[in-house]
């Protein structure tokens, strides 16, 4: 069973940053795809940006439009989300999810096995 817990949500005025972090139990974090989704109210949740085992990542190129980084630290089980010049339309509950049965990119919510609680993300204009 993994375990993820992620922090560094919070209210920012547009244009401003945040650096989500994901911290991941277990001994295998290197062998996961771990990716990045978000839901806003009243709309599914939707990929953001996936980092696979060998470092690999894939963007939502629309939304994001290189505005965000995603990263990982095997070292620390961690993987993370830099957020940039951020606008209203990226207010959303930010969730990491982890990935056991693939290791490249993956940017559908049924191939990931394992869900964080989520973090929420405030972007005032």
């Amino acid at each position: 069973q993994v375990q993820l817990v992620e922090s560094g949500g919070g209210l920012v005025q547009a244009g401003g940053s945040l650096r989500l972090s994901c911290a991941a139990s277990g001994r295998t974090f290197s062998t996961y795809a771990m990716g990045w989704f978000r839901q806003a109210p009243g709309k599914e949740r939707e990929f953001v940006a996936v980092i696979g085992c060998y470092g690999n990542s894939k963007y939502d190129t629309e939304s994001v439009k290189g505005r965000f980084t995603i990263s990982r630290d095997n070292a620390k089980n961690t993987v993370y989300l830099q957020m940039n010049s951020l606008n209203p339309e990226d207010t959303a509950v930010y969730y990491c999810a982890a990935s056991a049965r693939y290791c490249g990119s993956r940017v559908y919510t049924r191939d990931y096995e394992y869900w964080g609680q989520g973090t929420q993300v405030t972007v005032s204009s």
